[in-house]
């Protein structure tokens, strides 16, 4: 039987009610990474770093106990014209799977108190900052997926 840290782990991995994330990025066209979808102002890869960093700022959080000095909006998202080539995409794509890893880690980890404060002094707990990038990364998945879908770089299977 799954334990609630189990479950908090499948809804990181997988959601159970959206397609996972790595089959959203799975072949994702190289020659279009750097595209901007139509009336959206970044592109794929942009998007794809953005959960990136998101994901890793709240990890580091967690893992250090302090709080990260990020500046809203521009250390979130990368500077709208930077593009990147196929190695830094699958970079990225590599990166976010290790800090993934290491927050389910982090979870399991049951010399974590999940309903202590996130750092020292916050008003919100491990748990809520946990649940906070499973949200985040099933948003901006499901977005990655959609764009895929309009701009129609999905491969076979995903027709409609």
């Amino acid at each position: 039987m799954a334990t609630w840290r189990d479950e908090i782990i499948t809804t990181l991995d997988t959601g159970n009610a959206f397609t996972p994330w790595r089959e959203i990025v799975a072949d994702f066209p190289e020659d279009r990474i750097n595209e901007r979808p139509p009336n959206v102002p970044y592109t794929f890869w942009h998007l794809l770093e953005h959960i990136r960093f998101c994901q890793w700022e709240i990890l580091e959080k967690l893992v250090t106990g302090k709080q990260v000095e990020a500046t809203w909006p521009d250390d979130f998202w990368p500077p709208r014209d930077k593009e990147v080539d196929a190695a830094q995409w699958h970079e990225t794509v590599r990166q976010f799977e290790v800090d993934l890893e290491a927050l389910k880690a982090f979870v399991r980890d049951e010399s974590r108190d999940l309903l202590a404060p996130a750092i020292p002094g916050a008003t919100y707990t491990a748990l809520a900052s946990v649940m906070s990038v499973a949200e985040h990364n099933a948003y901006h998945f499901g977005e990655l997926a959609i764009l895929r879908q309009v701009t129609g770089t999905w491969g076979p299977g995903h027709e409609g």
